[in-house]
């Protein structure tokens, strides 16, 4: 059965569901000693922000087959390294959506209209109302970095407060932006003329102190600055001086570049609003978080697709089905070809070529490939794998197809000569529909075939019938493709089982047998 770590607390809700599949250990709060000394034994591991998931970790995770983040941010995944190792990294990139735009909303009222100060200010016993005279958010201008999930769902909060809302990401169109009533524009532009500025980007090399001094410097003295996405995205000591000097009116934090943390210079002044990590922190994101999570680990435990791995190509709904035709072909491909392979070409004719394909190659180079080594060979590393084997790869789209309305055709090339195989989709089963020069239609079944290449001549179909009769191995079905009477042809016997050594031979020894190929589809 199954193992899975759970190392970091998660909802029971996702507990149970992974344990209606299989055997689940809690450990949580394990030193990294006690986390290397046992990861061996286990096929997934689930962390959320405090266990760190490190190279050593992954490399002593024999059996690991994928590491669950249940939250956003994988930054204590080396993600690198788990890549390299064929090993699936998986979050919850949308459990938290809400509750993470809800609390930078919360933050920015609180900055606004003053109410950590006046709460412990009463508390103490001071009557101070003068002193707490806040800001409206109406007619303001929300200035949000990162218009993802979290940004999005914040920039149609905002704009129910009637605030004007800018952002600043690369990587979405203007039209996804206009759907928002959202303006893109410079991140400078953002900088000067935001009342209010927040953050949902990742922690990455190029994000890392995006906000320091210089940033902070193009501020209007009113402006007020909030974190909900990631520590270490602002410069704290900037912002503690920025706030000391007056250039902004404020600042809210609910991550740090180091967590936990109980002393920091942030909780110094009462211009800055500080949370402990809470913008996952509801009841419903929580929930919602461990079940997301744990039907990501089970789907790559159970070979199927992840919505959310980190380190793989996204995968859209309608390319699964060509994905699943691409590993098939690759995989023949593989057990039916002679020779070193010099090169491959991939042709996707008809509807197919309009897509995005780089799915499909991943899968198909990635059942090409799955006979040929050692390693672990999934949609995570096959890249890495193939570019580390020097493979070459072509590739061609044909807008029109004849026969069908959709076909991938596999070209590999050897030493020996070319290999070629074309697969369909039709009624969401694969279709084998050509090897070579030969035409057919089989569907792959998850059991054996024998492939022989012959001559066509009356009475081999019966001797070879009688061959495998004497294995008692039963034949469910055959195909038979001809380029003409008398000619080369291609005979294809779906078994029961696997066709031995010593029967195998005996076909081979038959006259006009070119080659024949026991292969598992």
């Amino acid at each position: 059965m199954m193992k899975i770590l759970v190392a970091d607390s998660i909802a029971e809700e996702g507990i149970q569901s992974l344990r209606s599949h299989a055997q689940v250990d809690i450990k949580t709060k394990l030193e990294p000693e006690q986390l290397k000394a046992i990861i061996g034994d286990y096929d997934a591991l689930i962390v959320r922000s405090q266990t760190q998931a490190g190279a050593e970790v992954i490399e002593l995770g024999k059996k690991l087959k994928v590491i669950g983040r249940a939250g956003v941010g994988t930054d204590n995944i080396d993600v690198d390294a788990a890549t390299k190792k064929g090993i699936v990294v998986v979050n919850a990139p949308t459990g938290n959506t809400v509750a993470a735009a809800e609390h930078t909303i919360a933050l920015m009222l609180a900055l606004a209209r003053n109410v950590p100060q006046a709460n412990s200010r009463l508390k103490s016993g001071k009557w101070q109302r003068e002193e707490m005279v806040g800001s409206e958010l109406r007619n303001k201008t929300l200035g949000i970095i990162g218009l993802g999930n979290v940004g999005s769902e914040v920039a149609k909060r905002a704009q129910a407060f009637e605030m004007r809302v800018v952002a600043h990401d690369p990587f979405v169109s203007k039209d996804y932006a206009r759907n928002l009533k959202v303006d893109l524009v410079s991140l400078d532009q953002l900088l000067r003329e935001a009342e209010f500025i927040t953050l949902h980007v990742p922690l990455t090399a190029t994000t890392k102190k995006l906000i320091g001094s210089k940033e902070l410097a193009k501020l209007k003295p009113t402006a007020r600055i909030i974190n909900c996405a990631r520590g270490g995205l602002i410069d704290e000591e900037a912002v503690v001086k920025a706030i000391k000097t007056g250039k902004i009116a404020g600042a809210a934090f609910d991550v740090f570049t180091n967590e936990p943390v109980t002393d920091s210079p942030l909780f110094k002044e009462d211009k800055i609003v500080v949370t402990p990590h809470l913008g996952a922190s509801t009841i419903e994101a929580q929930t919602s978080i461990a079940k997301d999570i744990a039907e990501e680990v089970l789907a790559v435990l159970q070979g199927r697709f992840s919505k959310y791995a980190v380190n793989a190509p996204h995968i859209a709904p309608e390319l699964v089905p060509f994905m699943r035709v691409a590993a098939t072909i690759g995989n023949l491909a593989s057990q039916l070809m002679e020779g070193q392979i010099n090169s491959t070409h991939i042709t996707y004719s008809g509807g197919v070529s309009n897509y995005d394909c780089n799915p499909i190659k991943t899968a198909l180079i990635s059942g090409l490939l799955q006979q040929a080594s050692e390693e672990r060979i999934n949609l995570v590393n096959v890249g890495f794998i193939a570019t580390q084997r020097g493979l070459k790869i072509s590739e061609e789209k044909e807008a029109t197809c004849q026969n069908y309305s959709n076909l991938l055709t596999l070209e590999v090339n050897t030493n020996v000569g070319t290999t070629a195989i074309s697969g369909t989709v039709r009624d969401s089963e694969i279709h084998i529909v050509q090897v070579n020069d030969f035409w057919m239609d089989i569907l792959p079944t998850g059991g054996y075939f024998l492939f022989c290449d012959h001559l066509d001549r009356p009475g081999l179909v019966g001797t070879i019938g009688n061959i495998t009769g004497k294995a008692d191995i039963n034949i469910s079905s055959m195909h038979l493709s001809r380029l003409q009477p008398r000619g080369k042809a291609l005979m294809i016997l779906a078994l029961d089982e696997p066709l031995g050594e010593e029967h195998l031979q005996e076909i081979l020894a038959l006259p006009g047998i070119y080659s024949a190929k026991t292969v598992k589809l």
